[in-house]
């Protein structure tokens, strides 16, 4: 049976994984840019 703790709990852990996942995103996306603009400056 879950108590409320643990649904705030559960909450807080997915609300930190989506941010996680974000930063992620946003990192791989950063480094793909610098790849294309890369290549692009450097033609």
């Amino acid at each position: 049976m879950t108590t409320p703790t643990d649904n705030q709990d559960i909450a807080r852990r997915r609300k930190a994984a989506v941010r996680t996942a974000w930063v992620v995103g946003v990192i791989a996306i950063g480094v793909y840019v610098a790849f294309i603009l890369s290549g692009v400056l450097n033609a």
